[in-house]
């Protein structure tokens, strides 16, 4: 059995996990504090508490700067930490992969299992970050090093396996764009937060009539569980610099304008300034103003797609579950 600690926050995680369980042989148990996605691929979905710090008060969050997030005397963190142990200890994992926290690849290795990590953009050459990296028996680095090869990641490449950027549409059939009727712009939010609204939209669709303008996932417009027809009925996509949106588009080959949301460790922004360097996409440093939108869809149109091929989609799942198989057998 293999675990897999997944992140609550967004998404995009639980995606990754999905698309990367499916080319495992051995089955999967995720660990998170999130609800099971409908159709996961895990053979068991194990709920965690949450962490929260009690109030609005976190009492060391980082242990003097050891970790990211530790508070002092916060129950649901005991009892998170508490679960993890005594599921180690009951199931035995041949190892776990940790998608994302520096705290519960650390505790784990310390009970003497394999950790695999897998790497997120930004800088990550904190101390929290180290001791997690350093002490991993494999990080996997959902991206193409040829086109983002951060200074701190080349460090660990004895280590590191760069799989190419992960999908989860990665093998569907991609039908091509209706030339009939006006072509769509769709503005691509995400569960994870992002700035962009329906008003931004609205303001938009006003400014440019070239286009139809849609929103999925922008605040205040519905949650769309399969992006993929819409995805490839677009002639432009628009959407933010996280790693399962820009895995997405790249699978769907269309032309985009990104726009690198605030996370922390600058992760978007590094994300964002590898694809502009590459000239994979347009890349904008805030969303567009009605006045510079036409000017944002013309530079993405103008780039065109054949720079998505440099992501490396096809078998990246596939390459991220050799790269597990590996520290397992």
């Amino acid at each position: 059995m293999i675990g897999w600690y997944v992140h609550h926050q967004g998404m995009g995680h639980a995606h990754r996990s999905d698309s990367i369980a499916r080319a495992l042989d051995e089955p999967v148990t995720v660990l998170s504090s999130r609800p099971r996605p409908a159709g996961h691929a895990a053979a068991v979905w194990f709920r965690l508490p949450m962490d929260v710090a009690p109030g609005s008060e976190a009492a060391d969050p980082s242990a003097g700067g050891v970790v990211h997030w530790a508070p002092r005397q916060t129950p649901g963190l005991t009892a998170r930490m508490a679960a993890i142990a005594s599921w180690v200890e009951r199931t035995r994992p041949s190892l776990v992969v940790v998608d994302v926290s520096v705290e519960v690849a650390l505790f784990v290795r310390l009970m003497g299992v394999p950790v695999v990590v897998m790497a997120m953009p930004g800088d990550r050459d904190d101390r929290a970050h180290a001791a997690a990296y350093d002490a991993a028996d494999a990080i996997i680095a959902p991206w193409s090093r040829a086109v983002y090869d951060p200074p701190w990641l080349a460090a660990r490449a004895a280590t590191t396996t760069w799989v190419g950027s992960i999908s989860r549409f990665e093998g569907r059939p991609r039908p091509t764009p209706s030339l009939e009727g006006r072509p769509v712009v769709t503005v691509l939010g995400g569960a994870g937060g992002g700035a962009v609204t329906l008003d931004d939209v609205a303001r938009w669709q006003a400014a440019d009539q070239r286009f139809r303008f849609r929103a999925v996932g922008a605040q205040g417009a519905p949650w769309t569980a399969d992006v993929w027809p819409v995805l490839t009925s677009s002639a432009v996509v628009v959407t933010h610099a996280g790693q399962n949106a820009v895995a997405d588009v790249a699978v769907a080959a269309r032309p985009a304008v990104i726009v690198p949301q605030a996370r922390p460790f600058a992760e978007q922004s590094r994300t964002a300034a590898a694809l502009a360097d590459h000239g994979v996409a347009a890349v904008r440093g805030e969303w567009p103003t009605p006045a510079s939108i036409a000017d944002a869809i013309d530079d993405a149109l103008a780039l065109g797609t054949s720079r998505w091929a440099d992501l490396q989609t096809t078998g990246a799942a596939r390459r991220a579950a050799e790269a597990i198989a590996g520290v397992a057998a």
